[in-house]
């Protein structure tokens, strides 16, 4: 006599300590047998009431805790808070510190998807070369910044109004030596990851989710550009001097993991575009902060919300002042948190295995998701 079994679901546990996961985060997948039927996102182990240590910070302090919400992309977050500070003081940033903020935010961007490059590659399992080019491009953006402000990671070098101190000598010279070295760094990972037989295996229709889920769950940056949608705030919401430069917007066509990579790919040549422009176009001498700048900043009473376009997505920043030396209140939108939300839907439907494939392609900081 044969017994009838039933097929149940079982519940997997991916993290918060697994080795394949990016920063402390979990997943609980339900699974039949190798097919993903749920998931399940958990976030906050790494939650520390940062939007609550800038309303007791003054506007200088707040810049660091800035730095340590979006640990990989620091500059643009550094540069979201500054802006809405100086849109609701009425401060002009003097050409010239404009400029070298976007060179910063835009080797920032590079560095940062040279890390998730690098990462990626070991996730999918096909080489581990790609986390050494990676980190070795990363590296030489790191050195540049660490001559630059003093620090490898948490930079503090924006300031409201302008920059903490002038550019060190020979600042041209080096980025434009960087910059050679970085477009090296590039082809390098593309020559490796583009074409691989197994990486396209592992990526291409892995995680599809479409641009009209894509709009309707918020999603920014490459994530969403990689359904199609062009939308970059660089471009549809000037800010800075961003309007001077002539760049591309680059878009995906599936909406898959590899349309995810192949547009961070793209987006590191742009960035190396604009930085080149920037280079050209800045002023060789001039202020980098308005004249008459107090010691204390007192923001008048006020609202403003104040997006940028970080590596991840639209970062932003909504402060609320009521007068004095600190914001009454302050909420920074996370590009990640609101990625994260679609990740069910990419992984619902796909294997296992992909599952980590599909987080990856995501490119979370878990500081800047739990905040």
């Amino acid at each position: 006599m044969v017994a009838d079994f039933d097929t149940i679901d079982i519940n997997i546990n991916v993290g918060p300590q697994h080795p394949s996961t990016h920063g402390v985060f979990r997943m609980v997948l339900t699974v039949d047998g190798e097919l993903v039927r749920d998931l399940d996102a958990v976030v906050g182990y790494l939650h520390r009431g940062a939007e609550k240590l800038l309303e007791n910070q003054d506007y200088r302090q707040g810049i660091g805790i800035q730095d340590r919400t979006e640990y990989l992309a620091q500059f643009p977050a550094e540069q979201s808070y500054v802006m809405a500070a100086e849109k609701l003081g009425g401060f002009v940033v003097p050409e010239r510190a404009e400029y070298v903020r976007v060179i910063c935010v835009e080797l920032n961007r590079i560095a940062s998807h040279f890390m998730f490059m690098g990462a990626y590659g070991t996730d999918v399992g096909v080489f581990g070369t790609s986390f050494i080019y990676g980190f070795r491009e990363r590296e030489r953006v790191y050195r540049f910044f660490e001559e630059l402000t003093g620090e490898r990671m948490m930079y503090s070098y924006f300031r409201v109004g302008g920059l903490a101190w002038e550019v060190m000598d020979g600042f041209e010279e080096k980025a434009r030596a960087l910059l050679q070295e970085l477009k090296r760094g590039i082809n390098d990972i593309n020559g490796l990851l583009t074409r691989n037989e197994i990486f396209i295996a592992r990526t291409r229709h892995v995680g599809e989710i479409s641009a009209e889920r894509a709009i309707e769950y918020g999603l920014s940056g490459p994530v969403l550009r990689s359904t199609g949608v062009r939308w970059d705030v660089r471009k549809d919401e000037p800010y800075s001097v961003y309007d001077r430069f002539d760049f591309d917007v680059p878009v995906g066509e599936f909406g898959d993991c590899y349309d995810r990579y192949m547009v961070r790919l793209e987006e590191m040549r742009q960035a190396v575009r604009i930085v080149e422009q920037a280079l050209d176009q800045m002023p060789k001498s001039g202020p980098i902060m308005p004249e008459k700048m107090p010691r204390m900043l007192r923001l008048p009473a006020g609202e403003v919300y104040v997006p940028v376009e970080s590596a991840r997505g639209e970062y932003g920043v909504y402060l609320v002042s009521r007068g004095g030396n600190h914001p009454w209140r302050c909420r920074v939108k996370s590009p990640c948190f609101t990625n994260l939300q679609a990740l069910r839907e990419m992984t619902v439907g796909e294997y296992v295995a992909d599952s980590v494939v599909i987080l990856g392609s995501i490119d979370l900081v878990l500081s800047e998701v739990d905040r």
